[in-house]
């Protein structure tokens, strides 16, 4: 009997729960989003950018206003939490409008636009948390007794008092504020050279011509003939290279701005103030690190069962990304659609319905394009659905992105949905976990459904880079960041080739260089540069934590442990509502502590060993 393949059904029974009809030909998902939810047009966004200027001076005027009482409080908050959220949807519309084509001016010009309220509107109330600082904990509290319409403001409340002896004077807040486009021009640099200015080389591979740009190069840099891995890599770090002097500066100015900030707010480093602003123990950040370097030897275990498979007399950096197990199949947006619906099944009827609902409102920015940016994301305002940005390419790792983006746009969609504005925006910090625990379920459900050696043997492979690339790889990243900000706080010169030399120790390092496990080419040290986390300091190790913790409760729920399921939902649908790290004790994860870290490398070494039976057995 010939069976219709899993993929095609799938599409066809997600046809069907969109309201289509099973016919011979699946409607395809839009592929370019529709933002008339947040403007109908471009000129509309300009009106309401000019209107909320105009209002600027409102806010600062009801600075003095908040202490004379609690209803003062309340009408103060609500007015500039009004006036944040009219800021979110041009910010979100700018930066998206962007994003799609760096090239045009007018997209640009938009961003620079948004960039220069952003720092208006920051200026116009920069006053505030000295403000509620100076009120004191007793008044404020007494206020929160007597005026329950300051509930949805009492986390702001608490987390500002908490950082009271951070914050600077009214007029040195200001300031800072008023420098926001400035300090952010760095990033928008690095953005522009990368995206629209770099002329990425153009190869001839198998007689075709590729232009090996970020979006190709990840593609390319798994083809199954090692010498065109080793071309594309020589090629893409070689027009990165060109620039090595500039990007060491647009980084090196990144890591002194934070670091002068730091000392400015009186934190005895970086990172104790990017994960103070959150709430968040240090001893989760230098947990990770120390339990990831316990771990290495599981991943030079990795590296060569990998050399193994491959058949290769040695392992270069450019042999990490061919799969381990070839699959030539490609998945459309349907595809990739069905499946996420299929993988996520476990969280319940509610999730896959608004999944389902979300899906239909044409928010998604699926194919590559000229002049769009690479990689993928999740935007979105509050009152709006979320928005998806996709780089799709129909490879098995794209179907693995559309579930882990579309992972945070149910977060986000349930957070708003259980929480008022002030409250539904989550931290960084759980940020990573909805989308990865979409992917843990998508693996999971890949490795059940495989019907051959060879499939499972794709699907344990899968995973056991995903490890790699989420567990290791970020947790690398973070560690160089670390070593950036304390070489600036020791007053160490920063520059392209500075940052060259740390990153390439720390790339020998994990992957076993001195020991023989891999030889790392030192043209690929330049790849800091590739790196855009790094101009948003101390963010990327969240990505090592989210999947430890979604491995956790993506666990536990394929487990059906009892409230497994319903403490993970709560979690996404707490939004901001308390700090992330409680928020993760109470769903029943300790992040400071080393057993979370510890799991995933165990979870590793038990892969390898499916792995090796299933190549042992005949």
């Amino acid at each position: 009997m010939k069976h219709l393949p899993l993929s095609r059904a799938l599409a066809l029974s997600l046809a069907l729960a969109l309201g289509g009809h099973a016919a011979a030909q699946t409607p395809s998902l839009p592929t370019v989003w529709n933002l008339s939810p947040l403007y109908a047009s471009d000129a509309d966004w300009d009106t309401a950018r000019k209107g909320l200027l105009a209002d600027l001076p409102r806010l600062s005027a009801l600075k003095g206003s908040l202490g004379k009482s609690a209803k003062s409080l309340l009408a103060g908050l609500d007015a500039i939490s009004a006036a944040n959220l009219r800021y979110d949807r041009l910010r979100v519309y700018a930066s998206m409008k962007q994003s799609t084509d760096n090239r045009d001016a007018a997209n640009q010009e938009r961003s620079n636009l948004a960039a220069q309220l952003g720092g208006q509107f920051s200026s116009a109330i920069a006053w505030l948390e000295p403000e509620i600082q100076g009120l004191g904990e007793a008044k404020v509290n007494a206020f929160l007794k007597a005026e329950p319409g300051l509930k949805k403001h009492a986390e702001h409340l608490r987390n500002s008092l908490r950082q009271a002896r951070h914050t600077l004077s009214a007029e040195t807040e200001a300031a800072i504020a008023a420098l926001a486009p400035v300090r952010s021009a760095t990033g928008d640099a690095r953005t522009l050279l990368f995206n629209a200015d770099t002329r990425w080389p153009e190869l001839t591979i198998q007689g075709k011509t590729e232009r090996v740009d970020d979006t190709r190069y990840g593609l390319l840099r798994q083809h199954p003939d090692r010498a065109v891995r080793k071309q594309v890599f020589d090629a893409f770090f070689g027009a990165i290279g060109q620039y090595e002097n500039t990007y060491g500066v647009t980084l090196g100015n990144v890591v002194q701005d934070d670091t002068t900030m730091a000392r400015l707010r009186r934190y005895p480093s970086a990172v104790a103030m990017s994960l103070g602003a959150e709430d968040i123990p240090e001893a989760v950040y230098r947990t990770l690190v120390a339990e990831v370097h316990q771990g290495l030897p599981t991943l030079h275990r990795y590296f060569k069962l990998r050399q193994k498979m491959l058949g290769l007399p040695d392992l270069h950096y450019y042999d990490i990304y061919p799969a381990l197990v070839t699959q030539t199949k490609t998945y459309s947006l349907d595809e990739a659609a069905a499946l996420t619906l299929a993988a996520t099944q476990p969280l319940g009827e509610d999730y896959q319905n608004l999944l389902k609902t979300t899906f239909k409102a044409n928010t998604m920015h699926a194919l590559p394009a000229p002049g769009k940016s690479g990689g993928a994301y999740q935007d979105g305002v509050y009152g709006a659905p979320p928005f998806v940005f996709l780089n799709h390419q129909g490879e098995f790792e794209s179907v693995s992105t559309f579930a882990h983006e579309w992972g945070h746009a149910m977060h986000t969609a349930m957070a708003n949905r259980a929480q008022p504005y002030e409250t539904a925006n989550y931290s960084l910090f759980i940020a990573e976990i909805a989308s990865t625990a979409n992917e843990v379920l998508l693996s999971h459900y890949m490795q059940g459904q495989a019907r051959s050696k060879e499939e499972k043997l794709y699907q344990l492979g899968y995973a056991l880079e995903r490890l790699r690339a989420t567990f290791f790889r970020q947790a690398m990243f973070g560690e160089f960041e670390l070593n950036t900000h304390d070489a600036a706080a020791k007053g160490e010169a920063l520059n392209g080739k500075r940052f060259t030399e740390m990153y390439c120790k720390l790339l020998k390092e994990y992957h076993g260089d001195a020991a023989g496990v891999m030889k790392i080419d030192p043209l690929y040290c330049q790849e800091w540069a590739f790196i855009p986390h790094f101009y948003r300091p101390f963010y990327v190790y969240q990505y090592a934590t989210s999947i430890t913790a979604a491995l956790h409760f993506a666990e536990d729920v394929l487990a059906a442990k009892p409230g497994a399921r319903d403490n993970y939902l709560k979690l996404l649908a707490s939004g901001g509502s308390m700090p992330p790290y409680e928020a993760l004790k109470k769903a029943g994860l300790d992040m400071a502590s080393p057993a979370p870290y510890r799991a995933v490398i165990q979870r590793m070494d038990r892969l390898m060993d499916e792995m090796e039976a299933l190549l042992a057995a005949k």
